[in-house]
């Protein structure tokens, strides 16, 4: 994967007046919304509606959008190192996404109710350390946005979880956090049948996630994305980056399938907006559909690479090497960005910091907690093992024991046991394999299958998808410390 950064490129370059740019434009909403069948709307789930935050005015929320597209430029500058052509692109619907419709507390990361967000194009990273500092995440300051890809960062080259707090997954190779993502929502439907009651919903929250064209033609994010909608986890909710460009050039040497079609096929709810660079409001009503429709939802967001970018935009010269200082300046002039270096205007400090609105979601939900802990003590206490990862006393003693005078067996026997009498003293031991549990003995017997209408069970079929299973692991285990 490393290798491929190692090639040169030669320039590709578009007119100017082939390009419309805009700093603070408001086109009416271009979204098509595909069915591929009927299907019931979810219910009993949050599903607000998605708007500008009140107060905040639309050149508020554009210059809020520049700042993510700037910081990133700067950063990236800064260093000498990364790929702003993302951070340029998804800026409008990253801003959407950070400050309008995810549910995060800032200042308490680990938060269990927290909406989940992984960038599986990971080479982007500077989206989001623009974004955790401009909502307000401590773990990245402004010396840190600063300090990008230096030695000891905070702000390393791939957002990385064990690095960064408020980082959910280390993601980089494409496609991997796709399939993360996948876990991550598997875990939230698993959790919710669990413990969920008709007067208490103790979990309930989604997983976003933006993806790539790169992400789409690794084999592994096809994998999870079928077992996501065989799986029904319509808390799912995965942005495409539909740009077009790839390191080599334009990705129609080499890249012409229909996503959205094969999304349909694996039974998603797929949209399309049309302009992603500049239609807010699309991208808002695209959230609103995915969260009423009980099927994962792929939106397909077409933006520009670059976006801004009047020589670079639309071409992989943006991809991956930092705009350069003539570049940088006609950007400024191109969309009207009169700030300097990492300067961050004060109406956009205020109008993205979601710290305020974070404690306030988290206290809410603090109160659920405290009647469910009062009212059903028992199941209480394996949701708390789950999340904090603190397992019941004495579960050691539920493993089996042997002597030298014991019948020898198969070593995929004495696994079975002990996977059977483990999944009964720990509240967060789940799994499953690629189509081999009569081979390999992985089958926990007092439990039943986790499928789409029985997700509280704890055995998992991933059918013969053996890469995405590792990366779906992965996410599973990075939900909470108490899974296992």
């Amino acid at each position: 994967w490393c290798f491929r950064r190692l090639f040169t490129h030669t320039q590709h370059t578009i007119p100017m007046s082939a390009i419309q740019f805009s700093s603070r434009a408001a086109v009416a909403p271009k979204i098509s919304l595909k069915k591929s069948s009927k299907v019931s709307v979810r219910t009993g789930v949050r599903a607000q509606a998605v708007a500008a935050p009140a107060g905040v005015s639309a050149d508020a929320i554009q210059d809020s959008i520049n700042s993510i597209r700037f910081l990133a430029i700067d950063a990236i500058n800064k260093s000498n190192s990364g790929h702003p052509g993302l951070p340029m692109g998804c800026a409008p619907m990253a801003y959407v996404l950070y400050r309008e419709a995810m549910n995060h507390n800032p200042k308490d990361f680990t938060w269990p109710n927290r909406d989940r967000f992984v960038l599986s194009a990971g080479h982007g990273c500077m989206l989001q350390y623009s974004l955790m500092h401009l909502t307000g995440y401590p773990s990245v300051t402004h010396d840190d946005l600063k300090n990008f890809r230096q030695w000891d960062s905070m702000t390393p080259g791939h957002p990385e979880n064990f690095v960064t707090d408020g980082i959910e997954v280390t993601t980089g190779p494409l496609g991997m956090g796709f399939c993360n993502a996948v876990g991550l929502a598997l875990c939230e439907k698993h959790l919710a049948a669990r413990f969920n009651k008709p007067d208490a919903t103790l979990v309930d929250h989604y997983t976003y996630s933006i993806m790539g064209d790169g992400c789409n033609m690794e084999g592994m994010s096809g994998e999870a994305a079928s077992l996501a909608g065989h799986w029904g986890l319509g808390k799912l909710i995965v942005f495409y980056d539909d740009n077009k460009i790839s390191i080599d050039g334009h990705t129609d040497i080499s890249f012409t399938e229909d996503v959205s079609a094969r999304y349909d096929a694996y039974g998603w709810h797929t949209q399309h907006v049309v302009d992603g660079n500049t239609d807010i409001d699309a991208i808002r009503k695209a959230i609103e559909a995915a969260k009423k429709d009980p099927r994962p939802s792929l939106i397909k967001v077409s933006t520009l690479i670059g976006y801004g970018s009047p020589n670079k935009a639309d071409t992989h010269d943006v991809h991956g090497a930092p705009l350069g200082k003539d570049e940088t300046e006609a950007t400024r002039k191109n969309l009207n960005w009169k700030y300097g270096e990492f300067e961050i205007p004060e109406a956009v400090q205020k109008a993205m910091d979601c710290s305020a609105k974070g404690a306030e979601l988290q206290a809410e939900w603090k109160k659920v907690e405290s009647a469910y802990a009062s009212k059903y003590p028992e199941d209480y206490a394996e949701y708390q093992s789950i999340t904090t990862g603190k397992l019941p006393a004495g579960w050691a003693d539920s493993l089996p024991s042997f002597t030298p005078e014991d019948k020898g067996v198969a070593t995929r026997i004495h696994s079975q046991t002990a996977l059977n009498a483990l999944g009964g003293a720990i509240p967060g031991f789940v799994g499953g394999s690629a189509d081999l549990a009569p081979s390999n003995m992985t089958l926990m017997k007092q439990f039943g299958d986790f499928q789409k209408d029985t997700p509280a069970e704890r055995n998992i079929r991933y059918g013969v998808r053996e890469h995405g299973m590792a990366a779906i692991a992965n996410g599973i285990a990075l939900y909470a410390p108490g899974f296992i």
